[in-house]
C-alpha cells in the first residue's frame, strides 16, 4: 500500500481526524479508535513503512525513539506503575490490519497470559 492510501499517513499528514496526543519529527501517537483497554495508543513512524519486517538495520534507532514515546505516554496516561503492554503485530497472521509499521501501547485494565 502506498502511503498515499494509507489510513495512518493521512492522520500525519492531517488530512485525516485523529486523536494525537505526541508528534514529532519521527513518531506520531494517536488513540485507537476502537480500544481494548481504558489507554490504547497507537505509536507509529512518521515515515511509511508497511511492517517491523521492512525496518532496516540502519533504521533500529526508531524503535528505540517508539519505545522512549511509549514510556512517556503510560506515564502521562497514569498506566506506568500499573503496567501497560506494547504490542507490534507484523503480517497478517499476527492480525495486522493497517500495514504501516505501529506500536500499540494498551493499559488500564488487568490482562491475560497468553495473548491471541
Amino acid at each position: 500500500m502506498s502511503a498515499d492510501l494509507c489510513a495512518f499517513c493521512r492522520i500525519i499528514r492531517g488530512e485525516q481526524a485523529a486523536d494525537v496526543v505526541h508528534s514529532d519529527a519521527s513518531v506520531v501517537a494517536f488513540r485507537d479508535i476502537r480500544p481494548v483497554a481504558p489507554v490504547h495508543i497507537l505509536i507509529v513512524p512518521a515515515r511509511h513503512m508497511a511492517s517491523l519486517h521492512e525496518l532496516q538495520d540502519s533504521e533500529t534507532g526508531l524503535l528505540d525513539r517508539m519505545t522512549s514515546v511509549a514510556r512517556e505516554i503510560a506515564a502521562r496516561e497514569g498506566v506506568d506503575s500499573s503496567g501497560y503492554r506494547l504490542v507490534i503485530n507484523t503480517g497478517m497472521d499476527a492480525g495486522q490490519t493497517v500495514f504501516h509499521l505501529h506500536m500499540h501501547l494498551i493499559g488500564g485494565r488487568r490482562m491475560g497470559w497468553p495473548p491471541g
